[in-house]
């Protein structure tokens, strides 16, 4: 089958209507026929990005894939278009998320020790319903308790590409 709009249009219109980010290989299946390369689709990419430079959006890579997202300094006027309440997390929530981005696989066992109090399951579940933490074993302890870890959907709310970005601890601790 032969598509008479250019690829930088179609990769274009993909991740403008895409709800989630789009990997490489997402994008070239877009294709039937002549899957444009990797390499080709990355450039193509770079290309919408510099097309972007004056606009308020741009294409990011997170660790799922690629995403049209807006840029940061606009926010104050896109939130009055949601009248909802802004995603306030306790400081539990935070802490409890932290630990486990920093030191898994963890158990539930080892956040409390951690942070020396009890953890709210309510904390974990929510976690597991975010998608941004998950069961990824059990530890060979008595109980069997679950390790858990974080997700790629954890990296791509915070706009991470892999663990390795998240700020060294005393950056976390000065705070």
């Amino acid at each position: 089958m032969s598509y008479s709009k250019p690829l930088i249009n179609i990769i274009e219109s993909a991740l403008f209507t895409s709800s989630e980010p789009l990997s490489l290989q997402a994008i070239a299946n877009l294709f039937d026929d002549s899957k444009p390369s990797k390499n080709k689709i990355k450039e193509l990419i770079n290309e919408l990005n510099n097309l972007y430079k004056e606009r308020s959006y741009e294409i990011i890579s997170v660790a799922s894939g690629y995403r049209i997202q807006v840029k940061s300094g606009y926010d104050i006027w896109l939130k009055k278009l949601n009248k909802e309440k802004s995603s306030r997390y306790s400081k539990a929530f935070l802490e409890t998320l932290v630990i486990i981005a920093y030191k898994q696989p963890v158990t539930r066992g080892d956040i409390e020790d951690i942070r020396g109090v009890a953890v709210n399951p309510q904390i974990i579940r929510n976690l597991l319903e975010f998608e941004w933490v998950k069961v990824v074993g059990h530890k060979e302890t008595p109980g069997k308790p679950e390790l858990l870890a974080t997700t790629k959907k954890f990296l791509d709310y915070f706009n991470l590409k892999s663990l390795s970005e998240l700020p060294p601890v005393n950056e976390i601790e000065a705070l």
